[in-house]
């Protein structure tokens, strides 16, 4: 295995595959101006906010972890859509009649969308926060209903009816201001500044295995046969510098394994790689992406 994992970087050889079950947790954002970053996941996006000692806000629909968690920093320059980093977050509601609502949410916030795609296995609503980190709320369809074409997971961007999904609130008199307490977060998509070096990371040395390869410009990849847990692309970001970590945009986000033996593994391997492993504050180990992205590797 590669000692070290760069822009230089086309293939690692992976040595297993990480646990099936591993999913994606809490995305953490730096934003310019806390208080507007916090109204719009609470009374957008229907989450409830909490304060953290630091003064950091975290936002949940009711589960055992924050979704989102924002921290404050007035000096903080802005979003950067060129750079290394999130290009959405994506907020997985439980069923279409709550993406329904999710839209319908959106619609009495007036808040605009930036888009709205059928992609096969799920349907998706795009849009951005305050400051322009980028969201995604999405329902998946059930799995039996996903195809293959050639061996590979069949995925498309078609466009969304939005007519058709509001009539999953026929006979529905008022709008609940919360998301419900199953939202969870479903996927993250990155922007790189190259696809060989992300590969050798996220599935060479963390374990994901490869979905879809078929989007110009982009990768898409998963545990347990999702169709992904974590999307890279260089749509606006080939040939960039890593982010400023000092910007407005992504501090970290939660990849979570099922149990302490499957994250010493993932650390292990990150080692073995030659890659700097970080103690987190609270629990769980920090490790840099070859883009400037800390991934946070924790047990659920």
């Amino acid at each position: 295995m590669h000692s070290r994992i760069d822009a230089g970087v086309t293939s690692v050889s992976r040595i297993e595959p990480i646990a099936s079950t591993t999913s994606v947790g809490t995305v953490r954002l730096t934003v310019s101006d806390l208080a507007r970053s916090t109204h719009f996941y609470e009374h957008v996006l229907g989450l409830s906010a909490a304060e953290g000692e630091d003064g950091s806000v975290a936002l949940s629909a009711g589960g055992p972890r924050a979704l989102v968690e924002l921290y404050g920093d007035s000096a903080a320059s802005p979003l950067d859509p060129r750079s290394p980093g999130l290009f959405h977050m994506a907020i997985l509601m439980p069923d279409r009649r709550e993406l329904a609502t999710a839209l319908a949410r959106l619609g009495n916030a007036r808040w605009p969308l930036s888009g709205a795609s059928d992609h096969l296995v799920s349907e998706a609503l795009y849009l951005a926060d305050a400051e322009g980190n980028g969201i995604e709320i999405y329902r998946d369809r059930p799995r039996e209903e996903w195809t293959e074409h050639d061996g590979t997971l069949a995925m498309a961007t078609l466009p969304l009816d939005l007519r058709d999904l509001l009539t999953e609130l026929d006979g529905t008199t008022e709008i609940g201001a919360l998301a419900p307490a199953e939202t969870s977060m479903g996927h993250v998509h990155l922007q790189v500044s190259a696809l060989a070096p992300a590969e050798a990371f996220y599935s060479g040395v963390l374990g994901f295995d490869v979905m879809v390869r078929s989007y110009p410009g982009a990768l898409f990849v998963s545990a347990g046969g999702y169709h992904h847990h974590i999307g890279l692309n260089t749509w606006q970001s080939a040939g960039a510098a890593p982010r400023d970590p000092g910007a407005v945009g992504l501090r970290s986000f939660d990849v979570l394994l099922p149990t302490p033996e499957d994250l010493e593994s993932v650390i292990s391997r990150v080692r073995e790689a030659g890659l700097d492993v970080r103690p987190a504050a609270d629990d769980g180990f920090l490790v840099e992406d070859p883009f400037g992205n800390d991934v946070l590797l924790r047990v659920a």
